[in-house]
């Protein structure tokens, strides 16, 4: 396309952004993309020729503070939905068939709810369960209750607002009697969650004595914990990962390319050794037509320091006194240490050194804290580390409150949500616009009544402004429920049940919000690094207040 087209279609976006495009995501339209890839293209590694071209949107990484990643000199990732993505379809209902059958067999529930059924696509993240009343709440940054179920009931809207709108204090939503759906693996205790509700509701006496909603949901939680106790879960995943977790050929190429840049790698995971060399085994082995090679700690090479059981959130807090156990990887077994150092058994003069899996110089651990952390990586300030992770409150709240260290939220989600953006950028622009006519005409229905009520006019001119004041609230009335049904339909594009994932009605979700104050970058795969130079300066967009989106919409139809 000639210059001049490009400069106009650049102009269009900023403008749209302007008009309304989720603050979250502006930098989808910064006026440097011509249409986007297909995400289903294979990602290639920045260094490679081809590296550094357009690549698909919904693979791009976002920012919301600035980072030079020439200050990072160790960069850590979780395991578990960050590194490992789980496939919903086979592990959420894993998870949901070991929760049912521990409600059953262990926690007196009746069996016909070993029948039931798991839609993994019903419940998303960023949702708030209302343990006391059984209602599931999607609710705006300002805490906002926008969207209201009871069970699996839409709330009207005069039930939601006198439930959650009439108050003196404003509720914080929070523990203990609020549950928050963070993460991915909360979904199907959450789609439980509501199926007990619709259940209780209409068979009161076939639940255990005395359990209502709230101690559902603590009998769910503890069938949950059940399930990670006694290794139910992560059993199944081990026979077979290659059917409960994503196969992503990209992740070694960008460990590589990170250590290449002179940058320290460690994992920090709240799974166990045996488990967490499973899974990294399957995500770092080598394709081969033979299948999969057998269990080795070649894997180990791609980090310098790996610790396991590592109980966060806890573990990034300092004053905690967990001790740090060394792990032989060959046996699992746990040797004391001091700090990391290792320590000699009693009786000996000479400490036990584990060795590290063949010539890997990587050391790996059980527990510990933040601080031992620290030591073993040589990190003289926490603003010299990134950490990648999918939880906002286990990995990255705590990790950017209580250190300072710099963020990376993983958001699976986010790539289909920025597609379906792209594509719905006219229906967004259409929806700014009936906002503003349904504004110029509610400001033109003031003046009217103002007039009717203090001037002095002849009849003929009331008749004449009573005339356009019926006209005026008949458009109003058009506009409003077209402005309705279009929001609902384009929310309906993300999602049958609660919309937009980053957006509330018109404003961000709470999740939404949770990002940006939490994580200094965010991206649909923790492999999307591999497509940016391990130098690179992420820069975020220049905020706007609304008074300044008006200033510069006016500016570009000027």
């Amino acid at each position: 396309s000639s210059s001049s087209s490009s400069s106009s279609s650049s102009s269009t976006r900023r403008c749209q952004i302007f008009a309304g495009t989720n603050k979250l995501h502006k930098g989808l339209m910064d006026g440097t993309a011509d249409e986007p890839k297909k995400a289903s293209q294979m990602p290639c590694i920045w260094s490679s020729p081809s590296g550094g071209e357009n690549f698909p949107l919904g693979k791009r990484i976002f920012c919301n503070r600035s980072l030079n990643m020439k200050n990072i000199v160790a960069v850590g990732f979780d395991m578990d939905y960050t590194l490992a993505q789980y496939k919903p379809e086979t592990f959420e209902s894993l998870a949901y068939d070991g929760t049912i059958k521990k409600l059953v067999f262990d926690l007196g529930y009746p069996p016909e709810l070993l029948e039931w059924t798991f839609d993994w696509t019903y419940m998303v993240r960023g949702l708030v369960l209302d343990k006391k009343r059984g209602n599931i709440l999607k609710m705006d940054r300002h805490k906002y209750v926008k969207v209201a179920y009871h069970g699996f009931r839409e709330m009207a809207k005069e039930e939601k607002v006198e439930t959650y709108g009439y108050t003196l204090t404003r509720d914080s939503f929070d523990e203990p009697d609020y549950a928050l759906i963070d993460t991915l693996f909360s979904l199907a205790e959450a789609y439980l969650f509501a199926q007990l509700v619709d259940f209780i509701d209409n068979n009161p006496g076939k639940v255990p004595a005395g359990a209502d909603y709230a101690r559902m949901y603590k009998d769910v939680r503890a069938a949950v914990d059940l399930c990670h106790r006694d290794g139910t879960l992560k059993h199944m995943v081990a026979k077979d990962p290659q059917r409960y977790i994503n196969d992503d050929t990209s992740i070694v190429p960008m460990l590589e390319m990170l250590r290449d840049s002179g940058r320290s790698t460690f994992l920090v995971t709240n799974s166990l050794w045996d488990y967490t060399n499973i899974v990294m085994n399957f995500l770092c082995r080598r394709r081969t037509a033979s299948g999969n090679p057998a269990l080795s700690f070649e894997w180990l090479k791609y980090f310098d320091v790996v610790i396991t059981g590592s109980a966060k959130p806890g573990f990034f807090h300092e004053d905690n006194r967990a001790n740090l156990f060394e792990v032989v990887p060959d046996s699992g077994m746990l040797v004391n240490t001091d700090n990391g150092t290792p320590m000699p058994q009693v009786g000996s003069t000479v400490p036990h050194i584990p060795s590290k899996g063949l010539s890997t110089g990587c050391r790996v651990f059980q527990g510990g804290n933040v601080a031992h952390l620290h030591k073993l990586l040589n990190i003289e300030s926490s603003s010299q580390v990134l950490y990648v992770g999918d939880h906002i409150y286990g990995d990255i709240l705590r990790s950017k409150k209580v250190l300072g260290w710099r963020t990376m939220l993983v958001v699976p989600e986010l790539e289909r949500e920025v597609e379906l953006l792209w594509e719905l950028r006219d229906t967004r622009k259409q929806l700014q616009e009936l906002r503003c006519e349904r504004d110029h005409i509610e400001d033109r229905l003031h003046h009217i009544k103002w007039s009717l009520k203090f001037e002095d006019l002849t009849s003929e001119q009331k008749d004449k402004l009573c005339a356009e004041l019926d006209k005026l609230e008949s458009e109003r009335e058009r506009v409003r429920l077209g402005h309705q049904q279009l929001l609902c339909e384009c929310h309906g594009k993300f999602h049958k049940v609660w919309g937009q994932l980053m957006k509330t009605g018109y404003q961000n979700s709470r999740f939404a919000h949770q990002v940006e104050r939490f994580a200094c970058l965010y991206t649909s795969q923790v492999t999307n690094l591999s497509l940016y130079s391990p130098d690179k300066y992420y820069r975020p967009s220049e905020d706007f207040m609304p008074h300044e989106f008006g200033i510069l919409c006016e500016a570009h139809v000027l």
